[in-house]
């Protein structure tokens, strides 16, 4: 099989058709001169983190609130190691966004006064399974909005150093796309499928975050060079067990404890309430004989019930499902809990791009927003949107004294000699989910995955290292027979430099900062004189360089300068 070379030129290409990637799309077109493409490789009605639906947008400053208390709350819970800037600018943008999306019909729950009805200091409630939708529709509307369904983008076209485009596969037809482009914004999310997961086998995918985010524009952004931010902060979700459904739903929705199989309350033996302790103490409490751990739902009334049952069925219909097949209800059985395998995401924590203040990476003519962009924890759905509008309105500047370019014919020959060796290669000895299931083997033993109890030591992530940098040379020779394979392949070389890039993370922060999320058992202790700062690394000529970076403040217009 050999691809058909299909040439597109445009003013803003937008890699992923995801929340971010809507609403950059729709920022961006309120310009209507400017041409806009979007390359989803699923479909844009139903892709990323929002294709089933959620029932809260959990970040929005309601009655009082302010942009500044924001900021103080997503500092304490990450210990001080965030970009203030990024989280300042998002939080003053929450509510704008809302009302944007509730104005193109997102139903927002309200009260007898009017008022948006709250789940907490930060939520609001809302009937969002077509939330997806909803924004793909407004997308559809606009004619400068050009939409590419089923198109993989696997890498950045470079010149001079800088981003000039991204190449693309059809996954339905024998199409390699060049797409040249002005400017170019990242919003394919973060990476999940890295470490191996809770449920095995066939059920192998049923995990917290979308297995279709795997780490593409992160593996993208690091094999152009681009400097990446806090790996090393995962995200590790506290979720019902088997069913991995959000646990907020019902901590938040109806108010419930966590409780041990004795009966009694221990999150606050282990600290303050963070999302983080919440976690390591579920974690602590089964290491020491009291598990399994649960929110004690028993006892809840047959309203909060029905509300339970109504609202998982908006987001996560198996843990309603669950409860139908076996006969039983929250209000007689508490619900039990456990954590996911570790994710990299930069909605919930950290980790990403690192970018100035309006989103622009360090490399020329490349933005980021969304859980593809670092610095800039617990933005969840709306601080998606609102990074989204930051960065288009920046790329719409930045275009304004740019011409495309393009790049000759022999340098595009290689890359097409690239993706077509994947068809001509031999039969390869390792299938693909063969590699894949290793790399999640290897990260799970060595790099602190669940069976670790998310613990790891320096000996065992230069095994890891070590095993990573085999696979990835293993996974360049896999042999596809069709475009679904192809697209497996580039998948799973893309979690492969994500683990890469995470483990040299991982051995760079030599402390203790974020129990589980970051547990370094050579370094158990926080040391806030040496690591209040942020650990970022660079990919240059096969290898990672650390490079460490000092807080950036609330009120600070950061720019990159070196």
């Amino acid at each position: 099989m050999r691809l058909k070379p299909e040439v597109l030129t445009t003013d803003i290409l937008i890699v992923g058709g995801g929340a971010a990637g809507c609403f950059a799309a729709l920022a961006a077109s309120d310009n209507p001169s400017i041409q806009i493409v979007i390359a989803e490789k699923s479909n844009i009605k139903r892709s990323g983190c929002l294709a089933a639906g959620v029932n809260a947008l959990n970040a929005y400053i309601t009655e009082g609130e302010t942009a500044e208390s924001f900021v103080d709350y997503v500092r304490e819970e990450f210990d001080g190691v965030i970009r203030e800037d990024l989280v300042y600018t998002i939080a003053k943008g929450l509510n704008s966004v809302t009302k944007r999306i509730e104005d193109e019909g997102l139903p927002i729950l309200k009260d007898e006064a009017g008022k948006y009805v709250t789940r907490g200091k930060r939520s609001i409630k809302i009937n969002g399974e077509n939330i997806k939708p909803i924004l793909a529709n407004a997308v559809g509307r606009m004619k400068s909005i050009k939409t590419l369904n089923g198109v993989n983008i696997f890498d950045y076209i470079l010149k001079d150093g800088k981003v000039i485009g991204a190449y693309g596969f059809s996954i339905k037809e024998e199409k390699l796309y060049v797409i040249y482009s002005k400017a170019t914004i990242c919003a394919t999310g973060g990476a999940a499928g890295v470490y191996k997961p809770n449920n095995p086998t066939f059920s192998r995918h049923k995990m917290w975050y979308s297995p279709f985010n795997t780490g593409a524009g992160y593996a993208m952004g690091i094999r152009a060079g681009a400097e990446m931010t806090t790996f090393e902060m995962r995200f590790i979700a506290l979720r019902c067990k088997d069913t991995i459904a959000p646990t907020g739903t019902i901590a938040q929705g109806v108010r419930t404890p966590q409780i041990n199989s004795q009966g009694e309350r221990y999150v606050q033996n282990y600290g303050k309430p963070t999302t983080i302790n919440r976690l390591y103490a579920t974690v602590m409490e089964n290491l020491n004989g009291r598990g399994p751990c649960y929110l004690k739902t028993s006892g809840i009334n047959e309203q909060q019930e029905q509300d339970l049952l109504k609202a998982y069925l908006n987001m996560a219909p198996s843990q309603t499902l669950k409860w139908v097949e076996n006969k039983t209800s929250p209000t007689n059985q508490d619900v039990e809990i456990e954590g996911t395998e570790p994710y990299i995401v930069g909605g919930h924590t950290a980790s990403g791009y690192w970018v100035d203040t309006n989103r622009k990476t360090t490399i020329n003519g490349l933005f980021a927003a969304g859980d593809v962009t670092g610095g800039s924890p617990k933005k969840y759905v709306t601080g998606c949107l609102v990074e989204g509008q930051i960065a288009a309105e920046a790329a719409v500047k930045y275009i304004q004294e740019i011409n495309n370019e393009s790049l000759d014919s022999i340098k595009l020959e290689e890359k097409f000699k690239e993706v077509d060796s994947f068809f001509e290669n031999k039969q390869n000895p390792y299938t693909i989910e063969q590699v894949e299931e290793a790399m999640q083997k290897v990260m799970d033993e060595y790099a602190g995955g669940i069976s670790q109890h998310y613990v790891y030591t320096s000996e065992k992530l230069s095994i890891a290292s070590k095993r990573i940098d085999e696979l990835l040379v293993i996974a360049n020779k896999l042999k596809a027979d069709d475009l679904h394979e192809l697209m497996f392949i580039y998948e799973i070389i893309d979690r492969l430099y994500v683990a890469k890039v995470l483990v040299a993370h991982l051995l760079a922060r030599t402390e203790t900062r974020w129990r589980c999320y970051q547990e370094n058992a050579d370094y158990p202790q926080k040391d806030d004189s040496n690591w209040l700062k942020y650990v970022n690394s660079r990919y240059e000529n096969g290898e990672i360089d650390i490079i460490l970076r000092n807080l950036v403040g609330r009120d600070e217009i950061y720019e990159h300068k070196n």
